[in-house]
């Protein structure tokens, strides 16, 4: 059973930084990819960011370019995301996604796990 676990969410004023881990477990992790999601009331899930099994390649939406960064140590079985300047808009529970393959783009199809998540909320 894979289990997805993810912490570091909290509360930030605009312009701060936060950030997340997802510590896997249940699976090879180092053989596959990873993702990190948003998810908003009203709104369709998201992937943010992806990376590939050797941290080699990553992506990410246009939206967080720039400010947002996904990493991956698998020695300890974590994939990170830290987020720099944190907008209003970038309020939303993130979670974080195992791949299928060892190579992911940000689509969802391309994940089969998916964790809860945890709320980041990004005053003004």
């Amino acid at each position: 059973q894979v289990q997805l676990a993810e912490s570091g969410g909290g509360l930030v004023q605009a312009g701060q930084s936060l950030r997340l881990s997802c510590v896997v477990s249940g699976r090879t992790f180092s053989y596959y990819g990873m993702g990190w999601f948003r998810q908003t009331p009203g709104k369709e899930r998201e992937v943010v960011a992806s990376i590939a099994w050797n941290a080699y390649s990553t992506d990410y939406a246009d939206s967080v370019k720039g400010r947002f960064t996904i990493s991956r140590d698998n020695a300890k079985n974590t994939v990170y995301l830290q987020m720099n300047s944190l907008k209003p808009e970038d309020t939303a529970v993130y979670g974080c996604a195992a791949g299928r393959t060892r190579y992911v783009s940000r689509e969802t199809s391309e994940y089969n796990y998916w964790g809860q998540g945890t709320q980041v909320t990004v005053s003004s």
